[in-house]
Parts: structure tokens; C-alpha cells; sequence
């Protein structure tokens, strides 16, 4: 039997992605993030959820870009850091001796050290409540030599990402292969 637990913001796994913006004077900055997924395949797209107090929310209305950078479980601690400090107040990447670069397609830096990285164009931005979603169009996806597969494709254990389990607020990796998707299941 299952026990009620109320209406809450609990699904496991969530992703810990790293929002990249410009502020006004051109300082790049990071935010972690939690709220987000893909939302649309035609055209590629990635939503983002912040709330209006953070540095980040204004950050991405006045650029009309961010970016998505997936940190490794290497980098855990520099992406906790992300989501505590406040960009108004400290510069992330030079506390944190990450390096900003800047996007040739969207007015937003990336990290160079994390392995996977969407560059997003704004097409929208709702509110919802306490939150605001931000739509952004994937331009492109970037990915380090080193986390692509044979195949060319980005591979999970190499990518080695972090995942959130929000109501105890830890960080944890991903296991093991249990069956190829689209597949298995026709197995029945």
C-alpha cells in the first residue's frame, strides 16, 4: 500500500544542470539547477525553472540566452557552490577557477570543463507561480572527445553526471545499464 505524501516537489531522479548567462556588464555567471528538462523535440528544447529573486531570472531576459552545462560527478562540489552563491554578490567562475567560454551561437558562456553543454536561445518564459519557466531552442550541443562513444554519441558512464534527490538534498551518480530502450519492452 502507498502511503499519501501530499502534494510536493518530489520525482526522483533530477537532473543538476548548471545555467550559464552574461549579466548586464558582461560577467559571466552560473546557477545550479534542478527544476528542468527536454520539452520539445521539433524544435529542440530545454526548460529551465527559476524564481524571480534569483541573479540568473533577469540575467536571461536581458541576454535572451543561457546555456545548459552538465556537470561530472568530478565537479559535485562546484555545482553545489553554484546554486548557494549569488552572482550579484561574487564571480563564480573565478571563485570556483572554472573556466567561462564564451558561446558562438548564444549570448551565453559555457563551462570548459564540464562534458556536455546546450547553448539555448529564449523562446519563452512563463509563470507559473512562486517559479518561471524558461523555454530555450537547444542551437547546438557540445560534448568533450572524451564522453563520446563508438557510435559518436554521448555515453552516460562517461558523462559520469550528477543526479539530485530533492527531499534529502543529496547528489548521487547513475548506475548501471538494465536494458536498451525501445527495445526490451517488446519483449512481451
Amino acid at each position: 500500500m502507498k502511503k499519501s505524501l501530499g502534494p510536493q516537489t518530489m520525482v526522483y531522479p533530477l537532473p543538476v544542470w548548471c545555467v550559464g548567462t552574461y549579466d548586464k556588464a558582461g560577467k559571466p555567471n552560473l546557477a545550479t539547477v534542478a527544476w528542468a528538462g527536454i520539452c520539445c523535440s521539433k524544435p529542440p528544447c530545454v526548460a529551465v525553472s527559476l524564481r524571480e529573486a534569483t541573479y540568473t531570472y533577469g540575467n536571461i531576459l536581458e541576454r535572451g540566452a543561457y546555456t545548459v552545462n552538465v556537470p561530472s560527478a568530478a565537479y559535485a562540489a562546484e555545482a553545489d557552490y553554484f546554486g548557494i552563491a549569488s552572482g550579484r554578490d561574487v564571480d563564480k567562475f573565478q571563485e570556483s577557477g572554472l573556466t567561462p567560454v564564451p558561446s558562438g551561437l548564444v549570448d551565453a558562456p559555457y563551462v570548459g570543463e564540464f562534458p556536455l553543454v546546450l547553448e539555448c536561445k529564449l523562446l519563452q518564459h512563463n509563470q507559473i507561480g512562486l517559479h518561471t519557466q524558461f523555454i530555450g531552442e537547444i542551437m547546438d550541443v557540445k560534448a568533450e572527445d572524451a564522453v563520446l562513444g563508438q557510435d559518436g554519441k554521448p555515453d552516460i558512464k562517461r558523462i559520469d553526471p550528477i543526479i539530485y534527490a530533492t527531499k534529502v538534498q543529496q547528489y548521487y551518480r547513475t548506475g548501471d545499464l538494465i536494458g536498451k530502450a525501445f527495445a526490451m519492452g517488446r519483449k512481451r
